[in-house]
């Protein structure tokens, strides 16, 4: 009898004791773990019951909808992930900023991209487009939508990215496939 609440004390004083470490140190329980379907092994996003996430080792407080997932950084700057979700994968958007090429005009997406590592889009007037010299294929786009559907030649599946046009500035939100890593790893 003495043994038994000597435990019960015992649990209950460990309950209390990780219940003030985890008010303590911020921590909640994981929720959500994603990798990149290429590097499954490695988390790029988690996503905490206490507001907190993790994305690409840096933390946010976030906030999560049907289709984005909102990061707030210490200095309020915000990241806006537009999201798929597909039981144990999911589709995440990640922005990325073309700059138009300085010898040439644009008509729309019409002209060639270029970000600052060298990675490039080149879309023409006839519907045809390249990403990164390597991928060909045509596209059509969806002006309402702000949507550009990519269809390659090779087998590869079609892809839809979303993009804001700023005058000589395209930002593409370019569609990465994820999949769940079991968040009690």
């Amino acid at each position: 009898m003495r043994i038994t609440k000597s435990i019960r004390k015992l649990a209950t004083v460990m309950a209390m004791l990780a219940a003030v470490m985890t008010i303590a140190t911020g921590c909640g329980k994981k929720t959500e773990s994603w990798a990149y379907s290429h590097e499954p092994d490695k988390e790029t996003i988690a996503l905490y019951d206490n507001g907190k996430a993790v994305y690409k080792g840096k933390e946010y407080k976030y906030t999560k909808d049907d289709s984005c997932i909102t990061l707030t950084d210490k200095e309020k700057n915000e990241i806006k992930l537009r999201y798929i979700k597909d039981g144990d994968s999911m589709t995440l958007y990640e922005k990325s900023v073309y700059k138009l090429s300085s010898e040439e005009d644009h008509d729309g997406i019409v002209g060639t991209w270029i970000q600052d590592n060298g990675w490039s889009y080149v879309f023409t007037k006839d519907g045809e487009f390249s990403e990164e010299g390597i991928f060909f294929g045509h596209y059509s786009v969806d002006e309402k939508e702000n949507c550009i559907k990519l269809m390659y030649n090779d087998p590869i599946e079609d892809a839809y990215l979303y993009y804001t046009l700023n005058d000589d500035e395209l930002i593409i939100d370019y569609p990465w496939p994820m999949t769940a890593i079991n968040p009690d790893n």
